[in-house]
């Protein structure tokens, strides 16, 4: 059976190398491999049987060990994602995961590191190509290539071997068939659940990078983050091991998420629900804050009403980035003269490059014992239950980072 002989292959390879080899990991006793499926917005999962992939030279079959709910994932089964996508497919962008096959030709990852069957990864949703218009002439901006590799998203279930997605016991990537393809290998001690968070930190990481860039973040500065889910949350974290001087979150509710707002080191927090027109928030950060006013707000809500209130809670000359509409949510009314007036920087942060990962995932690993980031995490089974319920809860605010996790033992 194929998944006995890459146990076989685990303990060949490592005798050898003349090492003990490491932990096969656990996988089921059959071949057939579950995979979750949505057919449109609003619809339900539906679990499916794939069969073993067989596994080409520069390919592998990485066993998830963990995978986020994000809110990209929640606009889309919402029907807010603004271009066409292939449905049926299989969501889930945010994974750790473990090597149990590879080809012989796969023998690194996109940054030069060694891998072998039993190495920890993670793959970036986004996966530039390396020779676009963008990739050539604009590599800082590669996020924005003009034909990407999207796992989770732009890749259908009927394209063969139909595992494209983290909702899922096994993702199949595929360098020959998808040379855009990046793997990325986590540290040998990193737990899967931590490294299933390496996404949306090194998103957090580019978007204050930008700001730096513009020289409209330095050591010191005041921050409000809008949002406190996930990404707020991490970017909580991330402002101050940047230099953030004072970090202030708004958003809601406060159980679960400003409470753990508070917990990652957020001075203070602003409730939605106790202070709830635009005027009263605007009112209560500027009194937390003193002076004139933050010195950068970074939007992590993804609602369009955020730009226009956030711009307020600045100081002259202050800089806003807006990192959390991914989705087409709407327009809204707004009123440019305030931008000019008031001499604002405006950024916007489109997820990252492959060059800002090794950031996202050395801040995590790095921090693992200083921020309570397992708080964050509210673990489900996949099953289409366990999936439903984990996209409910993470809708209606009740986790921070609702989290599928098909293999309970790989987890940690």
């Amino acid at each position: 059976m194929a998944k006995k002989d890459a146990a076989k292959r685990v303990e060949k390879e490592a005798k050898k190398a003349g090492k003990a080899p490491k932990a096969v990991p656990k996988t089921s006793k059959r071949d057939d491999i579950l995979v979750a499926t949505f057919d449109g917005p609003g619809a339900k999962p539906v679990l499916r049987k794939v069969a073993w992939p067989k596994v080409p030279k520069k390919a592998a079959l990485l066993q998830v060990g963990a995978c986020g709910v994000c809110g990209t994932d929640q606009h889309i089964l919402k029907g807010h994602w603004p271009k066409p996508l292939p449905w049926p497919f299989t969501l889930g962008h945010e994974i750790g995961a473990v090597i149990v096959e590879k080809g012989p030709e796969l023998t690194e990852d996109f940054m030069g590191k060694p891998l072998e069957i039993g190495s920890k990864v993670m793959i970036p949703p986004l996966m530039p190509c390396g020779s676009c218009y963008y990739c050539v002439h604009y590599p800082e901006t590669a996020n924005k290539c003009l034909t990407p590799v999207y796992y989770g998203r732009y890749l259908g279930f009927d394209k063969a071997p139909h595992l494209w997605g983290g909702w899922a016991e096994h993702v199949y990537v595929d360098l020959d068939m998808l040379p855009g393809t990046k793997i990325y290998k986590l540290p040998d001690d990193m737990p899967l659940r931590l490294g299933a968070l390496s996404e949306p930190m090194t998103s957090c990481i580019r978007a204050f990078n930008r700001a730096k860039r513009a020289g409209g973040f330095k050591w010191g500065d005041t921050v409000v983050i809008q949002g406190s889910g996930p990404i707020g949350i991490l970017a909580i974290a991330a402002a101050q091991e940047m230099g953030a001087g004072r970090v202030i979150c708004v958003g809601a509710p406060e159980a679960p998420r400003l409470a753990l707002a508070r917990k990652f080191g957020a001075e203070a927090t602003v409730n939605l629900e106790e202070y709830k027109t635009a005027e009263a928030r605007i009112a209560r950060v500027r009194e937390i804050v003193g002076g004139f006013g933050a010195d950068l707000v970074m939007d992590c809500s993804g609602h369009p009403t955020a730009g226009p209130e956030g711009m307020e809670f600045l100081r002259d000359g202050g800089t806003y980035v807006e990192m959390g509409q991914f989705t087409d949510a709407g327009s809204i009314q707004t009123n440019w003269h305030r931008i000019c007036t008031k001499d604002l920087n405006v950024l916007g942060s489109w997820g990252f490059t492959g060059n800002d990962l090794p950031l996202g995932v050395d801040m995590l690993y790095r921090t693992r014992g200083k921020y309570p980031y397992y708080d964050m995490q509210k673990l489900y089974p996949l099953t289409e239950k366990g999936i439903s319920e984990a996209v409910a809860d993470a809708m209606a605010m009740r986790t921070v980072k609702s989290t599928i996790v098909p293999f309970p033992e790989l987890v940690d």
